[in-house]
C-alpha cells in the first residue's frame, strides 16, 4: 500500500496525465479517472509501464453517482487521499444568443458542479491525511479565462471564475485543518482541448503540460505554513 495517494480526474491526456505522472514519480499511488474508457486505459497502462501504482476508473464527471463510484474505488484501493486533482473540464464556444441548454449544462456540471461533489465525497479522507501531515492538497484546474472573461467562451469563462472563487472559499473553510487548495489558471496549453486554435498559435508556442506539472510538484514541497491559492500561467508577452 502506497504511503501517500492521489486522485486525478481528466487524466487520460494533457494536464491531468502530466500531473498524474508527476505524482506517481513523487511516490503517490494513483487513481486516474476520465470519460473515455479506451483512452483512459491506454494512459493508465503507460503509467503502469513506468512502474507506477495505478487504478483507473472511467466516469462521466457530470454524473453524481459516477463521481461517487470513482471515490469509492479509490478508497477501496488506497484507503487514503493526500492529493485531489480536479482537472476534468470541457469548453464549448458559442455566441451568447446561440447558447444551447445542453451544452450550458454540460459545462456547468463538469467544470464546476463536479468539483464541489469531489470535495464533498473526499473531504473526510483529506482531513485524515491533513491530520497526519498538515499538507493535504487539492488542485483545481481553472483557466486564464477564469481571471478575465472571454467573449464566445462566456459559459466556460463563468465556470472557471466559479472554480477560482470556490477554491478561495475552500482555503477559508478548510485551510485551518491543513487542507490546501490551489486554482491553476493557464493560458493556451498544448493539449487536445486547444487544437481549435493551433492554426494561429502553434503547439510549440504554447505552455506545455509538464510546465503545469512541475509547478504542482513544487506545491508538494512547501511547508504546512505556506498556501499558494492560485497559479497563473501565461505565454511570453501576454497579460490578463
Amino acid at each position: 500500500m502506497a504511503e501517500r495517494a492521489a486522485l486525478v480526474t481528466g487524466a487520460s491526456s494533457g494536464i491531468g496525465l502530466a500531473i498524474a505522472r508527476m505524482l506517481g514519480q513523487e511516490g503517490h499511488g494513483l487513481t486516474v479517472a476520465a470519460r473515455r474508457p479506451d483512452k483512459l486505459e491506454a494512459a493508465a497502462e503507460a503509467l503502469r509501464g513506468e512502474g507506477l501504482d495505478v487504478e483507473h476508473v472511467a466516469a462521466n464527471m457530470a454524473s453524481e453517482e459516477e463521481i461517487q463510484a470513482v471515490v469509492a474505488r479509490h478508497r477501496e484501493r488506497f484507503g487514503r487521499l493526500d492529493v485531489l486533482v480536479n482537472n476534468a473540464g470541457v469548453g464549448i464556444g458559442s455566441a451568447v444568443g446561440d447558447t444551447e441548454t445542453k451544452r450550458l449544462d454540460t459545462q456547468l456540471d463538469v467544470n464546476l458542479r463536479a468539483i464541489v461533489l469531489f470535495y464533498r465525497e473526499c473531504v473526510e479522507m483529506l482531513r485524515a491525511a491533513a491530520g497526519e501531515h498538515r499538507n493535504a492538497l487539492v488542485i483545481n484546474t481553472a483557466s486564464i479565462a477564469g481571471k478575465s472573461g472571454q467573449g464566445w467562451l462566456s459559459v466556460y469563462s463563468a465556470t472557471k471564475h466559479g472554480v477560482v472563487g470556490f477554491t478561495q472559499a475552500m482555503n477559508r473553510e478548510l485551510g485551518g485543518e491543513g487542507i490546501k487548495s490551489c486554482a491553476l489558471c493557464p493560458g493556451f496549453v498544448d493539449t487536445p482541448m486547444t487544437d481549435f486554435v493551433k492554426e494561429s498559435v502553434s503547439a510549440d508556442e504554447m505552455i506545455q503540460p509538464d510546465d503545469i506539472a512541475e509547478l504542482v510538484r513544487s506545491l508538494l514541497k512547501v511547508s504546512p505554513a505556506c498556501v499558494v491559492p492560485e497559479l497563473i500561467f501565461q505565454r511570453p508577452g501576454e497579460g490578463l
